[in-house]
């Protein structure tokens, strides 16, 4: 191909127009872009393929840019190549042909396309919005970023990332995600590597777990010196199970810092017996061991666990020195699945059924929509409850009433609901008023789980102020309530009572009535009848009592803060003739604290934290307590001791974060799983729900 005025290059000896915009190689039939006349696309693939056959016009000189490649042999990572331009300029020699242009430095995209993007023949500031011409250079873009955004000028000579530091990132992102390490050997994930990072060499298995375990060992340490400055630990045993039938026990622990923030750590993951049962004697043995590697020995309030067994056993109490408390949420599931009836049940596959068929079905979900419209109701889909999840009943209820005449627009339809199928998905009357009528129960129930559930409010000292609401209050059947739904209040009612021991003699024992206590939201305890709150009243003397304030560091700096407010003036001399006043002669026969709200005695600090004012129920307890401490600091001791204790075993289970994170662990290879969920939960170290 010649053009008028100009010499036909050589580079066409080798290439013959293809069709349109395309050459094809007549040595290696690869097809690349002819644009404007211009041959370096050519040229450059001659110098790197067919090097022993380029013969290059002396005023012909190659400048490093980049073009697209449509289709190359031996070319499979990448689809952007190098090529040279041609100048006539410029000497050729220090670029011979014969040189490997597989050596060549590839050219680093500049950074002002972190701040704009291409569009058509313009390209656009993601930051104000204006709008520039593009022609294939970038001064213009680092122009207008120099004068309108100064801030964010990038820096084009910082060097990329090493190959160092993008292993570490793979590290991290295995370990925040909790992927199989085995996942730098899938081919995708290596073509990506390929792709993203020039001549990266992938790291193996072994290579990326050597350096997780680094990190594991790290925060290993970390922790150690954190759980060493506290006085008082909780621990949580959650149990659960991993795709086929392996069973594991992770156990974690949480605490309350001196500062009252509230943090939270897995300290191991256990595999257990993968028989159908787990003996008392094996996970009594797992929590003493993960107690002694940790060295909390004599720290440990109570654990609770989410076991729908009993865990301890005659032999166990006496190697045991802490509490045991039930996952507050187990627990309420187990009283929810006491409660359901038969008719209940039915009801409630009724309506999966009917969910399904509007979720599986084309035709039946477009015309809900289309309906939805028509009825200007909101244009929702209907929700499928879990098997696993009593809670999703309740979504599916309340989905199912708001769209409850639009579902029974689309199934009198007959061009859309032959009659048979309407007959066997149709909801009765008498079922409708049940679910209507059920609904604000469970959402009640739910409600309850999810504040107990809450990841930054403290929870165990809610756990009995709710059981009794619900009991005395929420779960009274009514007048207007439907047989079935009665009959619901009253078994859960009863199994509630059961589980949590409402009515047991040793109630003011329990872990978290006693945090309920030292919560001063609900200290009063107007919940329980006058015997239980003298009982309850009682115990917290005993275990104030109990306290050597003396030994304690909270104790310490406590009294500290205190002899900072209330100077000690036990000191002064017998009044003389210059210091005689009525003043200190008072405070000399009376004492210095006689006057203030500081308590030192252990029953006089009680008496005084009971009749203080109550705060207002939206308030942070541990921040109460911040503030508050000094003035009882035998009090703040034991608050920092209970109030740590989780009242859920697995505190975000109902939330989408929560789910998710039990979903990935079950994917952990056994030899992986204590390193990887440990790391994972450290990377996410944050403000505890307790």
């Amino acid at each position: 191909m010649k053009r008028a005025g100009r010499r036909r290059s050589s580079v066409w000896d080798c290439f013959e127009q293809h069709s349109g915009n395309l050459v094809r190689c007549m040595k290696c039939d690869a097809t690349l872009k002819y644009c404007g006349g211009a041959t370096s696309s050519m040229i450059n693939h001659m110098n790197r393929y067919h090097p022993s056959n380029t013969t290059l016009d002396e005023d012909e000189k190659p400048v490093i840019c980049n073009v697209q490649c449509l289709e190359e042999e031996s070319t499979s990572n990448s689809d952007i190549m190098q090529v040279a331009i041609m100048s006539p300029n410029v000497n050729t020699t220090s670029t011979p042909p014969e040189r490997d242009y597989g050596e060549r430095k590839r050219l680093k995209r500049s950074s002002v396309w972190d701040i704009f993007v291409r569009v058509d023949d313009e390209v656009h500031c993601t930051m104000c919005d204006t709008k520039l011409k593009y022609r294939s250079s970038t001064t213009s873009m680092m122009y207008h970023i120099k004068n309108k955004h100064p801030d964010t000028i990038p820096n084009d000579g910082v060097s990329l990332a090493t190959h160092a530091e993008v292993t570490e990132l793979i590290s991290r992102m295995i370990e925040k995600d909790m992927l199989p390490i085995s996942m730098v050997n899938g081919d995708g994930f290596r073509e990506l590597l390929a792709f993203t990072v020039h001549n990266y060499k992938m790291p193996s298995t072994g290579d990326v777990t050597r350096i997780i375990e680094g990190h594991f060992h790290d925060k290993v340490e970390e922790l150690v010196a954190q759980l060493g400055k506290v006085e008082k630990v909780a621990l949580t045993a959650d149990f659960w199970t991993a795709l086929p039938v392996q069973r594991y026990i992770t156990v974690s622990c949480s605490f309350i810092t001196d500062d009252w923030q509230g943090r939270s750590a897995v300290l191991q993951t256990h595999r257990l017996s993968s028989e159908g049962h787990t003996t008392t004697d094996c996970v009594t043995e797992r929590l003493l061991s993960t107690v002694q590697a940790w060295g909390i020995a004599g720290k440990v309030t109570a654990c609770v666990h989410n076991n729908t067994q009993n865990i301890l056993s005659a032999q166990a109490c006496a190697r045991i020195t802490w509490d045991y408390a039930t996952c507050f949420a187990t627990t309420l599931q187990l009283a929810v699945s006491d409660g359901l009836s038969e008719d209940l049940v039915r009801i409630i596959i009724a309506a999966g059924k009917l969910v399904r068929h509007f979720n599986n079905n084309l035709v039946a979900s477009e015309a809900l929509e289309h309906k939805q419209v028509q009825m200007c109701l909101p244009q929702h889909k209907l929700i499928q409850s879990s098997k696993t999840r009593w809670d999703t009943i309740c979504d599916m209820f309340e989905r199912l009433l708001e769209q409850r005449w639009a579902i029974k627009a689309v199934l009198s339809d007959r061009t859309i609901t032959n009659r048979h199928q309407a007959q066997t998905l149709e909801i009765e009357d008498d079922c409708w008023q049940v679910i209507e009528n059920f609904t604000p129960v469970l959402a009640t129930l739910k409600w309850a789980t999810t504040v107990i559930s809450a990841e930054t409010e403290v929870s165990i000292s809610n756990i009995y102020p709710i059981t009794f609401s619900l009991i005395q209050t929420h779960l009274v059947p009514k007048e207007n309530d439907v047989e079935q739904v009665s009959e619901f209040k009253l078994k859960v009612q009863k199994s509630l009572r059961n589980h949590m021991e409402v009515d047991s003699n040793d109630l003011a024992s329990k872990p978290a009535l006693i945090a309920s206590m030292l919560d001063p939201r609900h200290k009063h305890l107007s919940f329980l009848t006058p015997t239980g709150r003298l009982a309850a009243k009682v115990k917290l003397h005993e275990l104030v009592s109990k306290l050597d304030v003396i030994t304690t560091t909270v104790g310490t700096k406590d009294e500290q803060q205190e002899t900072l407010i209330t100077p000690d003036i036990s000191h002064l001399a017998v009044p003389s003739q210059v210091r005689s006043d009525t003043k200190n002669t008072m405070v000399l026969l009376l004492g210095d604290n006689y006057s203030s709200s500081y308590a030192t005695d252990s029953e006089a600090q009680v008496d005084y934290y009971l009749r203080d004012i109550a705060p207002s129920l939206d308030i942070n307890p541990l921040d109460w307590w911040k503030v508050n401490g000094p003035r009882f600091p035998k009090l703040a001791t034991l608050a920092r001791h209970y109030m740590c204790v989780p009242g859920v075993s697995l505190p975000s289970l109902l939330s989408e974060a929560g789910q998710t994170f039990a979903t990935m662990r079950t994917r952990l290879s056994p030899e992986h799983v204590d390193m990887m969920i440990f790391v994972n939960k450290m990377h996410n170290l944050h403000e505890l729900r307790l």
